[in-house]
């Protein structure tokens, strides 16, 4: 066993085998099983301020590294968000084998709901952290000079001639900082660390190309047609300040709370990503809606 890198709590990582690619994983704790899964280009250091937290409280905590994410392989294929809910199921059948709590940010909250859907035997409940409405922009989502630019920047990226030029740029940690500035409201959860934790992973071979298949691929179900299909009881967290998913979008959930097993909790101050900005409040949040649903 060797210590994840680049986190303040150290976590034991392991290695999962999933069609010939490594995994990367970590569990901790025991008890009822939750599992932990990041938005794009995280990993499961962006769970470090509540992992800990989670387990000491009584439950058992798996958070995983997404195929072409963190330590996790980064093969040359096409990533979808069915791909990922494949991997997941697999792990829950390898790893877990009885009914878990799904947490998911961003691009993983959407994967939350699809496994909720899918494979509702995997499921005692969902909890979404501003969660997005597909794997990247739908066409139909952007106007027209939008479209073509985010079509162009994408067969860019892709390229053989300019896209690793391209993908260098982007991937600066000055860039990945500044980023961080446009989604986070709370400039002091924007620190070196957390830089680290999304810079170090797009310096692996095959990143590139990852980053290239994501920009390309489908954007996947919408949550509208999933949520009529889940059973299970959710908690809707959202940073209120997030321009990436904005408190808009989540009009879908909050119109669920009086008629199905939803609750929403909207967080003020707070950008994309909650439950690393403010842990303080996200943290209680998920204990004390566990409570709630416990068998």
């Amino acid at each position: 066993m060797t210590v994840q890198r680049l986190t303040s709590v150290a976590l034991e990582k392991q290695t999962w085998e999933w069609q010939g690619h490594q995994i990367q994983y970590t569990s901790v704790g025991s008890g009822q099983p939750l599992v932990l899964i990041h938005g794009f280009g995280a990993s499961i250091g962006h769970w470090r301020k509540n992992i800990p937290v989670l387990a000491a409280a009584g439950y058992q905590v798996f958070a995983l590294d997404l195929l072409g994410f963190g330590n996790s392989a980064k093969p040359a294929i096409d990533y979808t968000l069915e791909l990922w809910v494949e991997m997941i199921r697999d792990f829950w059948l390898a790893k877990i084998q009885q009914p878990a709590v799904f947490v998911g940010n961003s691009i993983g909250g959407l994967i939350c709901l699809m496994i909720l859907a899918e494979h509702p035997e995997m499921a005692a409940g969902g909890v979404l952290l501003n969660s997005a409405g597909g794997l990247n922009h739908r066409p139909d989502e952007l106007n027209l000079p939008l479209r073509f630019v985010m079509g162009s920047f994408a067969k860019l990226v892709g390229s053989k001639a300019i896209g690793a030029w391209l993908f260098n740029r982007v991937r600066q940690k000055a860039r990945i900082r500044g980023s961080l500035k446009q989604v986070y409201k709370n400039p002091e959860a924007i620190t070196d660390e957390l830089v680290d934790l999304l810079y170090l992973p797009s310096c692996d071979p095959g990143a590139q190309a990852v980053f290239a298949s994501v920009l390309t691929a489908p954007a996947g179900p919408r949550p509208t047609e999933l949520l009529p299909r889940i059973q299970a009881p959710l908690l809707v967290l959202w940073g209120e300040a997030d321009p990436w998913t904005p408190i808009a979008g989540s009009q879908i959930y909050q119109q669920l709370t009086e008629t199905h097993n939803v609750q929403f909790v909207g967080i003020p101050d707070t950008g994309h990503c909650p439950h690393d900005e403010r842990p303080e409040v996200v943290n209680p949040l998920i204990l004390n809606w566990l409570k709630t649903i416990a068998h």
